[in-house]
């Protein structure tokens, strides 16, 4: 039987930006031409590609995307 991930052990980065740091977005958007987003209190942290193949790839470019950026500010 396959083991079940959760969301958090999954996407680490994702649910820690969600939780401490700011909010993301997924989904088209009529002003913005990116499915997923990321956002803090700063600002725009990443706009991702206008589509991807399936939401889990989508999902995967966001975590790698809020992964570099924490560790970029050394969080």
């Amino acid at each position: 039987m396959p083991k079940s991930n959760t969301f958090e052990e999954k996407y680490p980065y994702i649910s820690r930006f969600v939780e401490e740091h700011g909010w993301i977005e997924i989904g088209e958007s009529e002003h913005i031409n990116s499915f997923v987003r990321a956002y803090d209190f700063g600002g725009t942290v990443y706009e991702g590609k206008a589509s991807y193949r399936s939401i889990e790839a989508a999902l995967q470019d966001l975590e790698t995307a809020i992964k570099a950026n924490m560790e970029e500010k050394g969080i």
